[in-house]
């Protein structure tokens, strides 16, 4: 049976939703911070964890975005193959609830229209939305806003099959000693394993917004998300970058199907406040 959603419902939540995830740090991460400012070793470590903490009470409070970098808005929909969009063009309506989010929560806007004119659109729009079509009747939204500050230290690495596991790990640990204090550190690590070029970079952006402190269901990925944890820590950038226990906050990897001759993996690297918010309708 066709389950009819009308796409204003969709700009409604898509606006409140991005008006939340820059005013609020979601669940997970507020406990993997309050768990980091609990375990710190290094005094300096703990004070900057403890500020953190303190700016993020004060943005909620005060309804002040939790980063000043409101991010390039990222939506992940998983559209259920029996929902049928009515009362307009679904992207369109994506990008006007975007654009109505950025511009009531007075939200910076700080996307430019053109990569080489970088003039800016003044309303935080075009979205980068992704799409997937899956079993059912309802539609999950999720909403990452990202800051470039972290996003410009992600890296791309086709290695040889031959590289294997420690090939990845070696990859993975090189890009946070590249992202030292620049990615704002605790960090939180998304990798993609597998795929083409693009898909893995695909599967590291949405290793973000999967929930800190769960693990891949494969055992092997489990391990190796929990060792890779462990080294990214003895690394000592620590909080803010100078110097701690505490570099990252997690590790999260997703695998897809490659090629005999490929070994693709992507590292998305976002920041302490890694924005991530879901909502399903139905």
């Amino acid at each position: 049976m066709i389950k009819p959603i009308q796409v204003d419902i969709l700009t409604r939540t898509i606006k409140e939703m991005c008006i939340k995830v820059n005013h609020y740090l979601s669940e997970d991460m507020a406990a993997a911070m309050k768990r980091a400012a609990e375990t710190e070793k290094s005094t300096l470590g703990k004070q900057i964890l403890n500020q953190l903490e303190e700016n993020l009470v004060i943005a909620g409070e005060e309804m002040i975005p939790i980063c000043q970098d409101t991010g390039m808005a990222v939506i992940f929909l998983e559209i259920g193959q029996d929902v049928h969009f009515e009362g307009g063009n679904v992207e369109d309506a994506v990008n006007e609830g975007v654009r109505q989010g950025y511009a009531e929560g007075f939200l910076r806007k700080s996307v430019v229209g053109d990569p080489i004119l970088r003039e800016n659109t003044k309303d935080n729009t075009p979205a980068v939305i992704h799409y997937s079509i899956v079993p059912g009747d309802s539609v999950k939204i999720t909403v990452a806003p990202k800051g470039f500050g972290s996003e410009n230290m992600s890296r791309v690495y086709m290695l040889k099959p031959a590289d294997g596991i420690e090939g990845v790990k070696r990859s993975i640990i090189q890009s946070v000693k590249d992202a030292g204090p620049n990615a704002c550190p605790p960090i939180v690590v998304g990798v993609g394993i597998g795929g083409t070029f693009e898909k893995c970079a695909l599967l590291s952006k949405k290793a973000l917004s999967r929930e800190v402190g769960s693990h891949s269901s494969i055992p092997y990925v489990r391990e190796l998300e929990e060792d890779l944890l462990a080294e990214i820590n003895i690394l000592g950038i620590g909080p803010g970058g100078l110097g701690g226990t505490t570099t990252a906050l997690a590790v999260n990897i997703e695998t897809y199907a490659t090629h005999i001759a490929g070994l693709p993996v992507a590292v998305n690297i976002c920041c302490h406040v890694n924005r991530h918010i879901v909502r399903t309708l139905s």
